[in-house]
């Protein structure tokens, strides 16, 4: 691992504020430190301009999700008078007031990074974010036109009074505050107009690259929405409300109807946050404040436009020279075919197949699998699980007319996969319509999953091939997402995944796995028990990757390897509760944080003695060491048997831990370092120079 330890070489530093005197840092707090990574990305000049948009971008709707999720969690708690610490030893209502004011902090460094440099490169790039105020009278003509035709149409302005009541808000929804005066009754009446989100916030000015937002081009034909009436004061504001679904799903007899009940309940889920425009007065805040059902903490008052999650449609105008270097995931050489079709099965039975998305391609790897499975007449059955997936998925039309063929197919669809629950109980319908067995998982776990089988008939009987993987079946998000895939006819791995999908599908009871540990039943006494053989060892080595690490008795577990001697390396893209570095506690123990292009997701797991004595295992799969991927999910974590898997899977973890240019690293007081080193190895590069290697020989 590279080392860097000159002062010269700091970038930058976040995080910091989690000063309890437990042995862990607060799993809120050390989310907010892994946006501020985010953040940072908006302002490094290696990226290029319009990336830095995007992360902007990124940032705020993390931050969204965040308040939907974590945040209106405590707010609950709190509501609900819950006295138990979390294990940091914070309150609800302690944790909501440290991170109201590391958000505060982390927003208005957005606004700066937006307002005092990212506008000015992008004008001296040819791209313009304007306010109404600065256009000329043509432009406004211009717009005025394009209102009347296209914008004025779809709005509905709403009136409150006696006779109107507050309207309903949606969740994240933009909107504008609007007081107008009636200058017959000589009084002031409120009204809110949404903006509407079927249109583009950042609306085009003429024919060059300069946009203004939609809500201020609504502002300025507020007359034609009020006519007769005197626009007093207008400004935009934006409400989040809680959007986790109810426990009781975990009960409910008919999971697809509740979860039906569910989302729509959702549109009406407590209000957590008020986002508002800095100049509204106290009168509407106040108002504002009241029909939310909000106290003064919820309120976030911002200097720059709302809602800057629209910033990605700045980052996608079509300029390429201000973007990163355009990337298709390659092809494994032994997938590539010369004059007659790939016989993809061949292959898969001389030697598993490895893939790295998106370094190597999704669609002409994973999905080709699938879709040769489909299409083969000597297949049998396919057997899949479906946590997320986009829409019009070529996976999803490859089942179909897998089973229009007349083969099984069974499909596990997680209903309660959060903000994908609409979608999969689309797939779910569209599924059972084609005559695929469609099953939603076991009574209160998620199944999370990355796992298809295929059931062939080969010359010499029936053969299992197996796909396990880290992330979704997603062919859109893995050109961004990055994951390992393995690809076998490994005879121990079909006999544990048949069993595995025979007890999703069916019932069953301590079921035993050679190649598999699999949550919640075995994965944390297996990984327990492979910390112990570090431990005994002597000579222990333990490297992890992974997006998050904030179960506890985990972390105590990687705390008494350290005290045991055991040299433990961590890659952590998200949270981290783990203080490392700390003498007499976690001295061996180092965590870094890969952040860059490409989002980290894959799950790796390695023990150096895990074999026997000096004999390295290493496991692949969809967990995280979270206390929800340990107790309360299905997960499956694979062992890599073969000799190249290991060496492929190998290489990736030693790149990253050779990372000089996106890696941070934590230390015992939560504070994550940026820094440059000699080497100049950037993971990502690195390994998308591998990927066109191998596919060059």
């Amino acid at each position: 691992m590279t080392t860097l330890d000159a002062p010269t070489d700091v970038v930058a530093r976040v995080g910091g504020w989690d000063d309890n005197d437990t042995v862990f840092l607060n799993r809120e707090l050390s989310w907010l430190a892994f946006n501020a990574r985010v953040l940072q990305l908006a302002a490094d000049a290696d990226v290029p301009l319009l990336e830095q948009v995007r992360f902007l971008s990124i940032f705020s709707r993390n931050l969204d999700e965040f308040f939907q999720v974590r945040v209106s969690g405590l707010f609950d708690q709190a509501a609900a008078g819950v006295t138990s610490p979390s294990p940091d030893g914070l309150l609800p209502g302690e944790q909501l007031a440290m991170i109201r004011d590391v958000v505060r902090s982390l927003v208005a460094e957005q606004e700066r990074r937006l307002q005092d440099s990212i506008v000015s490169q992008l004008m001296a790039a040819g791209i313009e974010l304007v306010e109404w105020r600065d256009l000329t009278d043509a432009e406004r003509l211009g717009l005025t036109e394009h209102f009347r035709d296209r914008i004025f149409p779809i709005l509905t302005p709403l009136a409150v009074d006696p006779g109107h009541p507050f309207p309903y808000v949606s969740d994240l929804s933009l909107n504008l505050a609007v007081v107008v005066r009636d200058p017959v009754e000589s009084r002031e009446l409120f009204a809110r107009v949404k903006v509407p989100n079927t249109l583009l916030r950042w609306t085009r000015v003429g024919e060059d690259h300069r946009y203004v937002p939609l809500e201020q081009v609504i502002a300025a034909h507020l007359d034609e929405l009020f006519p007769g009436m005197e626009i007093v004061e207008h400004h935009p504001f934006r409400v989040t409300r809680n959007a986790d679904l109810s426990d009781t799903l975990d009960e409910a007899e008919d999971l697809l109807s509740a979860v039906e009940f569910e989302l729509r309940r959702r549109r009406f889920g407590r209000a957590t946050r008020l986002e508002i425009d800095s100049a509204m007065s106290e009168e509407v805040v106040d108002l504002l404040m009241r029909e939310f059902d909000l106290e003064a903490p919820a309120l976030y008052t911002n200097d720059a436009p709302l809602d800057l999650t629209s910033l990605s449609e700045i980052a996608d105008i079509g300029r390429p020279d201000l973007c990163y270097p355009a990337w298709k995931g390659v092809r494994d050489r032994r997938l590539e075919a010369d004059d007659e079709p790939l016989d993809l099965f061949a292959e898969i039975r001389k030697a598993e197949i490895v893939v790295h998305h998106p370094y190597e391609s999704f669609s002409r790897s994973v999905v080709e699998f699938i879709r040769q499975a489909a299409a083969d007449p000597k297949v049998l059955a396919i057997k899949i699980t479906l946590y997320r997936t986009a829409s019009n998925s070529p996976i999803v039309d490859a089942l179909i007319n897998a089973a229009e063929r007349g083969k099984q197919v069974a499909v596990l669809v997680e209903l309660k996969a959060r903000f994908d629950e609409a979608a999969n109980i689309g797939w779910a319908r569209r599924l059972e319509k084609a005559g695929v067995h469609v099953a939603y998982g076991l009574l209160g776990l998620k199944i999370h999953t990355k796992i298809a089988m295929v059931v062939r008939e080969d010359v010499d009987g029936i053969r299992r091939y197996c796909h396990v993987g880290t992330g979704n079946y997603n062919h859109r998000t893995a050109r961004i997402y990055e994951d390992i895939g393995i690809i076998t006819a490994n005879p121990q791995v079909g006999d544990d995944l048949a069993h595995l999908f025979n007890h999703l599908t069916g019932y069953g009871r301590e079921i035993e796995y050679d190649t598999l540990l699999v949550a919640p039943d075995q994965l944390r006494p297996r990984l327990e028990a492979l910390i112990d053989g570090e431990i005994a060892s002597g000579r222990g080595r333990i490297i992890m990757k992974m997006n998050a690490l904030v179960d506890a008795p985990m972390i105590e577990k990687l705390y008494e390897a350290s005290q045991a001697g055991v040299d433990i390396d961590l890659i952590v893209r998200g949270q981290c509760s783990l203080r490392p570095g700390i003498p007499g506690l976690s001295e061996r123990i180092r965590v870094r944080s890969i952040v860059g292009r490409f989002l980290e997701h894959s799950r790796v797991f390695t023990f150096f003695n895990g074999n026997g004595p000096g004999e390295r295992v290493t496991y692949i799969g969809s967990a995280d060491l979270m206390s929800r991927n340990l107790n309360r999910r299905v997960e499956v974590m694979v062992r890599v048997d073969d000799r190249e898997s290991q060496h492929r899977v190998n290489e990736i973890i030693d790149v990253g831990l050779d990372d000089d240019r996106l890696a941070w690293t934590l230390d015992g007081i939560g504070v994550w370092t940026k820094r440059r080193g000699p080497a100049a190895i950037d993971s990502q590069v690195r390994l998308q120079d591998l990927a066109r290697a191998r596919t060059n020989g």
